[in-house]
């Protein structure tokens, strides 16, 4: 009975660890392409969007030889503009 426990806590912790690994996955895949200067070589397409997590409204780049994609939120002030104290 003591291998049956094991192998349900193995299973539960194997789980944990798939679901932990795939959302710092799942985050990094969405946020690397993401800032405020936009990279040499990417050019603007007509795509704007809200983003429903943050609310945020993006513009949409891409660079033609490889088909990335680089997100620009519209409404960015630099720091020191945005009226923060």
């Amino acid at each position: 009975m003591k291998w049956a426990l094991g192998i349900y806590l193995l299973i539960d912790a194997g789980i944990i660890i798939i679901a932990i690994f795939s959302w710092l996955i799942w985050d990094k895949r969405y946020r690397k392409n993401q800032g405020t200067s936009i990279p040499q070589g990417y050019v603007a397409t007509d795509e704007v969007f809200i983003d429903p997590v943050d609310g945020k409204k993006y513009k949409v780049y891409y660079e033609p030889t490889t088909g990335d994609r680089f997100y620009q939120e519209v409404n960015y002030l630099p720091e020191g503009l945005r009226g923060e104290k």
